[in-house]
């Protein structure tokens, strides 16, 4: 048989003022929990959390500097070295930009999702609860930094290596020239990584998917440069068209990488 007192009901309720007007507080009410001030952080947040992480990881690892430069910088000295005449290497010098900026982009890519594959960090992510929309343009803002930077470079090897020259009347189609390839070149590796990190021979996949798909870059992006630079009698308004082609096809692969990435990175 239990010793323990009865506990009077009455006992427990607070003793009121009868010339108080504040209401009685019920002690259970005190315990709720506190939500927070401030809600999930939104789309474009995560995006940027995301390019910064895979940024700092990019400084820390030195794979642009140590790798992908050199990688491009030897291709260029291989081209200049094939094409040995001056009028050819002025005249197809727009080319060989991008075409060493292809190749560079599916080393940048693999490393990308390399890293996440290794530690679990996008299926981590995935299982938070993490837009996946948020994700690929994280990624894709991540990629298009280190492409732009890249193309930079070559652009400058192009000048010392092929003699050429940048007229100062296309020096805004050149610079929106390289943001819109890079946004297109950026959205589709970063599309075509995250289906390919999935699988156990990415390595060889992921060219035989970019590769077909940034064809339309590539050709635009070369008529563009080409207009912006002078190259072979072209003047810059013959440039602008091929722009349009680039934002075109930035457009329609960011929107839709953005709707088709969730999906195929659960597969």
């Amino acid at each position: 048989m239990s010793t323990e007192p009865t506990r009077d009901p009455a006992a427990t309720e607070p003793i009121r003022d009868p010339s108080s007007t504040e209401p009685v507080r019920d002690p259970a009410a005190t315990h709720v929990t506190a939500r927070p001030a401030g809600g999930p952080p939104g789309a474009w947040r995560i995006a940027l959390l995301v390019a910064s992480k895979d940024l700092r990881i990019e400084v820390h690892s030195r794979v642009l500097t140590n790798q992908v430069l050199p990688f491009a910088g030897v291709t260029m000295v291989i081209f200049a070295f094939a094409l040995d005449a001056d009028s050819v290497l002025q005249r197809v010098a727009p080319g060989l930009v991008w075409l060493a900026t292809m190749f560079s982009l599916l080393v940048l890519v693999q490393r990308a999702f390399a890293v996440e594959a290794e530690d679990g960090a996008l299926d981590a992510m995935r299982v938070a609860g993490v837009d996946a929309r948020a994700i690929y343009l994280g990624k894709l803002l991540g990629l298009g930094v280190q492409l732009l930077v890249l193309e930079v470079v070559l652009l400058f090897a192009a000048v010392v290596l092929y003699s050429q020259t940048v007229p100062l009347e296309g020096v805004v189609l050149l610079v929106t020239t390289l943001i819109s390839a890079t946004c297109g070149l950026a959205a589709v590796g970063t599309l075509y990584g995250g289906l390919a990190a999935g699988f156990r021979g990415r390595e060889t996949l992921l060219p035989l998917l970019t590769l077909p798909a940034v064809a339309p870059v590539l050709i635009g992006a070369t008529r563009a440069v080409e207009a912006a630079l002078g190259t072979a009698g072209a003047v810059v308004s013959d440039g602008w068209p091929w722009v349009g082609l680039l934002v075109v096809f930035a457009v329609a692969f960011g929107v839709g990488g953005s709707l088709a990435f969730g999906p195929l990175i659960d597969e």
